[in-house]
């Protein structure tokens, strides 16, 4: 037996055993040979299907409180984006009348339809605005504060621009609580972070829909659409979107009768 084995394992032999094995089947004049590979087993299969219907349910329950996320921050100062609907301007008053904010903003860029910028009244800002006052907010207690941007990046167009009526009006600001629409919440909250810089703490209040219940979001194409389409937008704010340079400050003038 040691003899045999000794002689297997000189090269000689070595390579007269490599040789004395068959060849792997070829095809079409050598272009193609079948050789042996491994594959999952049942088993295996199994195992991954379980792994992977385990990681879509978590997904699943998981995406949406992800993304529409409630984070409050020690401010007097709440910021309502001024394009969210009438049931989040709603919970938007109430959020303001039932804690201690001094002042609330709307902000917003051009609405659609309009063709681009043409005054600080077509705005989703003065839209907002209008909509607090309707609502029961008084007069005073709102300030807009229009963006021109329309095309991209509009809500952290309507960041700078907040940012530039902080600075306008010599307004020291350390905190702010941003009123959004569910899903839209993280993406916000990245943005204004991102506009504002680090010295200033943003937090972020998400107003559920009520158009479709949030812990069934997969039942309701509304709710599939929505969750897709933020989400999407949110891995691209958050590892793709540089900001441009900012855009040039908007004068002070144009928002001192902005209170009507």
């Amino acid at each position: 037996m040691s003899d045999t084995l000794k002689a297997l394992s000189t090269p000689k032999a070595f390579g007269a055993s490599r040789l004395a094995q068959p060849e792997p089947p070829r095809a079409v004049w050598g272009l193609f040979s079948r050789k042996e590979r491994w594959s999952l087993s049942w088993r295996g299969r199994l195992i991954l299907a379980s792994a992977l219907l385990l990681v879509g349910a978590l997904v699943l329950k998981g995406v949406y409180p992800f993304l529409a996320t409630t984070h409050r921050v020690n401010a007097n100062i709440l910021v309502v984006e001024g394009w969210i609907h009438e049931y989040a301007i709603r919970a938007a008053l109430k959020e303001f009348q039932s804690n201690h904010y001094a002042r609330i903003f709307t902000t917003g860029g051009p609405v659609e339809g309009t063709g681009g910028y043409i005054n600080d009244y077509c705005t989703w800002a003065s839209v907002g605005a209008d909509l607090l006052r309707k609502n029961g907010l008084a007069n005073g207690s709102v300030q807009m504060v229009p963006s021109r941007v329309m095309d991209r990046d509009r809500t952290y167009g309507s960041a700078v621009a907040l940012r530039n009526w902080f600075r306008d009006h010599n307004m020291a600001v350390s905190g702010i609580d941003v009123v959004t629409e569910d899903l839209h919440a993280r993406r916000t909250r990245l943005l204004f972070q991102k506009a504002l810089g680090d010295k200033l703490t943003v937090g972020v209040i998400a107003i559920a829909n009520p158009d479709y219940d949030a812990k069934h979001w997969w039942s309701y194409s509304e709710g599939v659409k929505q969750v897709v389409s933020e989400a999407t937008a949110y891995i691209y704010t958050r590892f793709l979107f540089y900001p441009s340079e900012p855009p040039p400050v908007q004068k002070a003038a144009a928002f001192d009768s902005d209170t009507r």
